[in-house]
């Protein structure tokens, strides 16, 4: 019997718009997943402790704001700084595609962009992500 994996779902910033968020959630626990959905307004530091706590397998972030280059170096300096590196760290939202590289030598496993659908987040997800037992 595999482990179901644990996704948190992450929500920094001033960004007030989280339907995109919500929907991915809902796609991920419907698929048969463990989600856990921080709600706004989340500081950095808050996501990496929620993802901790709650010893998911990774992390969805939701980025709408522009501020993606910092809050994506700051979630993955403090999953460093907490040797919880084995967390998969993926995110979405309104990402311009030239910052996709940087994010992805920062360590951000992947970026969906807006028109990705929620079967292909599912997908990657389900191949890409092991769960711990």
């Amino acid at each position: 019997m595999s482990e179901r994996i644990r996704v948190v779902v992450a929500k920094p910033g001033l960004d007030g718009h989280d339907r995109g968020a919500k929907v991915v959630a809902r796609a991920l626990r419907d698929a048969g997943m463990e989600v856990i959905y921080t709600g706004l307004h989340q500081t950095p530091e808050q996501i990496v402790q929620t993802t901790i706590q709650e010893d998911a397998d990774c992390v969805g972030v939701s980025v709408l704001s522009g501020a993606h280059m910092t809050l994506f170096a700051r979630i993955m300096k403090l999953l460093d700084e907490q040797d919880a590196r084995d967390i998969v760290v993926f995110g979405g939202g309104i990402i311009p595609e030239d910052d996709i590289p940087e994010l992805e030598k920062l360590g951000v496993a992947k970026v969906f962009t807006p028109g990705a659908t929620t079967t292909a987040i599912i997908e990657w997800v389900r191949s890409n992500v092991a769960t711990s037992v």
